[in-house]
């Protein structure tokens, strides 16, 4: 019996036809499904069954692993035992993307793991709640397939589905980058060495303190306007417990007009493990900014200091938080501005 395939659009993609091929991941079967590169197949990692149909469809020897898809970059720290910030600046630089890296796991071998810029493949590896592996859709040592009928020259009736959404958008397999001893490219793809040595070379600046709404979104703009022509820092803020998708207070965003600064467009931003992991310098508003920051990833302790202790002003032993302004008028906005420039000036000097 022939493989089923699945037309879809991808200007209007129903998460329905796609449900099925997810059942079939889940229930221990293969799926042919686009990617943003090529072509895959695709089968439940952690399924040893389904792996070693995988291994017989592809002709692969079983000295040779599978790349895997994951379905976020939070999920990559559950996967992976600690890398350095270089690690994590270049997943978040280039994820989603067509980037694989070769990292030690957590079962004390190692992993090749990717997350894709394809809708169908987002969609595939939601819909079917598991580490999806997933090499080309061809038999061992043939040219990667760039379209479905080219992945089912080899692959028809040796699969039960395949998703079909057109010619693959690159055209050219990841460039995959072993992690596991500094770095290292094992196979060129679109996104080049000089790319992935210039956000590793990154210095990444992340401010901290409750909704990302007012004192870390002064602190980001302000340090960003600093920095104008600087292309070798980032900068970034979140809030512990921020509204996604909330916008800046008035009294921010007037604050930095007086600066000639729009954030009228900024959207907060909740905290996350891939932002602290990836920083250079985590700077918390308050002392409970930063026992959060530390409790919710204790590997960044080194690296997460109060904004305040920049400061020229003089502030008591026990006093180096910069105060909430909410709901406070436009005085107590100038001074915690104030405040938060002055520290900036200080860390404009170190970096």
């Amino acid at each position: 019996m022939n493989t089923k395939r699945v037309k879809i659009n991808l200007n209007q993609i129903d998460p329905e036809e796609i449900s099925q091929a997810a059942e079939i991941i889940r229930s221990g079967g293969l799926v042919v499904f686009p990617t943003e590169t090529v072509y895959g197949v695709g089968a439940n990692y952690f399924d040893e069954k389904a792996m070693q149909a995988l291994r017989e469809v592809k002709q692969r020897s079983d000295d040779k692993p599978f790349s895997a898809l994951i379905p976020s970059k939070e999920v990559f720290d559950d996967l992976v035992v600690s890398l350095d910030v270089s690690a994590y600046k270049i997943i978040d630089a280039f994820w989603p993307g067509p980037l694989t890296v070769i990292v030690p796991s957590r079962d004390g071998k190692t992993m090749g793991l990717r997350m894709a810029n394809h809708p169908v493949a987002s969609e595939l590896v939601w819909q079917s709640r598991c580490v999806l592996a997933a090499p080309s859709a061809n038999i061992e040592g043939d040219n990667s397939p760039l379209d479905c009928d080219q992945a089912l020259e080899k692959l028809n009736d040796l699969v039960e589905i395949a998703l079909d959404s057109g010619p693959s958008e690159i055209g050219q397999s990841s460039t995959i980058l072993d992690l596991t001893e500094g770095r290292r490219i094992l196979r060129q793809g679109p996104i080049t060495e000089q790319e992935i040595e210039a956000e590793a070379n990154k210095k990444h600046i992340l401010f901290v303190c409750t909704g990302n709404s007012c004192r870390s979104v002064m602190a980001e703009y302000l340090l960003r306007e600093m920095l104008a022509g600087r292309k070798d820092v980032e900068v970034s803020s979140a809030g512990t417990s921020a509204f996604l998708s909330g916008g800046p207070t008035e009294q921010t965003v007037q604050i930095l007009e007086k600066e000639g600064i729009n954030v009228a467009g900024h959207k907060a931003r909740c905290l996350t493990k891939i932002m602290t992991k990836k920083s250079d310098l985590i700077l918390a508003m308050t002392s409970m900014h930063r026992y959060q920051v530390t409790s919710f990833d204790a590997e960044a302790t080194s690296r997460t200091y109060l904004l305040r202790e920049f400061a020229k002003t003089a502030a008591g032993e026990y006093d180096l938080g910069v105060p909430d302004p909410i709901g406070q008028g436009a005085q107590t906005y100038e001074e915690c501005a104030k405040v938060i420039k002055e520290s900036l000036e200080k860390i404009l000097e170190l970096i």
